[in-house]
């Protein structure tokens, strides 16, 4: 059993973090006689996991669906995560999709320099910020 210190100090996961996760049903604790949270050695697996999935883009809600989906008869092994994790490949690559437009949107405008071009109908609809005078108006400051 590792105290809530151990469990933060090895998954690298705030001890306030962990106290949520308990609270939302992404991992559980047993109390020992004093009150404090113990936990079972797996659940370094269960917080790597949510660690992981966060930052693929997963939501908690999402997470504690794809929890739930483990087995219950014994501790899960690299198997029974694999499976959860098979389908994330298609999120992953439509997050890398997402942040190449970004990058791209975003040097275009940098290079650009003025956010008030004809062609920034997102942000500078119908030219709004050319009427604002030269030079990166939203950026200095001014609004249309």
């Amino acid at each position: 059993m590792l105290t809530i210190n151990q469990v933060s100090r090895r998954s690298g996961v705030a001890a306030s973090a962990l106290r949520y996760y308990e609270e939302r049903g992404l991992i559980a604790s047993e109390r020992a006689g004093s009150g404090h949270r113990r936990y079972e050695r797996a659940v370094l697996r269960r917080v790597a996991f949510i660690v992981f999935a966060q930052r693929v883009g997963l939501s908690l809600d999402e997470i504690r669906e794809e929890l739930d989906k483990l087995p219950t008869d014994h501790v899960p092994k690299g198997d029974d995560w694999a499976r959860l994790s098979e389908n994330w490949t298609k999120r992953i690559d439509e997050r890398i999709a997402e942040m190449e437009r970004l990058k791209r949107g975003l040097t275009e405008c940098i290079s650009c320099g003025c956010l008030s071009l004809e062609t920034c109908a997102l942000t500078n609809p119908a030219d709004r910020a050319g009427r604002l005078g030269p030079g990166p108006r939203y950026w200095v400051g001014s609004r249309g």
